[in-house]
């Protein structure tokens, strides 16, 4: 099974015009939610783009920030397998494989994709997403990334509001 777990803003996008990904709230609500969705994933899945991104931040998390969220998810970040879809990279490090093509993912284990609008759109296009899981938050980011960039049709199968401000809208295809 894979889940796509993804933040974005009011306006349909996970990053601003800059790169910019500092907006998206953590809650305890929300915090308490992601920790039980990792825990249930076997594998972290990432694209390159965002593996760039965390596997920068999640390693020296500790020392970058106080926040009780980050304190809680950083050793659990550094433990769990991981796996990079990338034809570029030749390693990772940090618990990672890397895998060259979305075809050559396993499909006996709960993979847990994090954001990555191309390995997302990757996925889709190819029917190997089981559930999306898109947190909406109060912002609007004005352009940026999309979150989706083709039009993709889902079945909404549950909605709830986390901190009383973060929306979370799960689909399944």
């Amino acid at each position: 099974m894979i889940t796509h777990f993804v933040h974005q803003s009011v306006d349909g996008f996970i990053e601003g015009p800059n790169g910019e990904f500092d907006w998206p709230l953590m809650g305890p609500e929300m915090s308490a939610y992601s920790h039980q969705l990792t825990e249930s994933a076997d594998v972290f899945l990432y694209g390159r783009k965002v593996w760039d991104m965390m596997s920068w931040f999640w390693p020296k998390a500790e020392e970058m920030s106080q926040d009780p969220h980050d304190l809680r998810f950083a050793p659990i970040w550094r433990k769990y397998p991981k796996l990079v879809v990338s034809r570029t990279l030749t390693e990772a490090g940090w618990n990672a494989e890397i895998v060259k093509s979305p075809e050559d993912l396993p499909r006996d284990k709960n993979l847990l994709l994090f954001g990555g609008s191309e390995l997302a759109a990757a996925l889709t296009e190819r029917d190997m997403i089981d559930e999306y899981q898109v947190f909406v938050h109060p912002v609007v980011l004005g352009g940026g990334r999309p979150t989706f960039p083709n039009p993709v049709k889902f079945d909404l199968v549950e909605t709830r509001t986390l901190d009383g401000q973060v929306v979370l809208l799960k689909y399944r295809r």
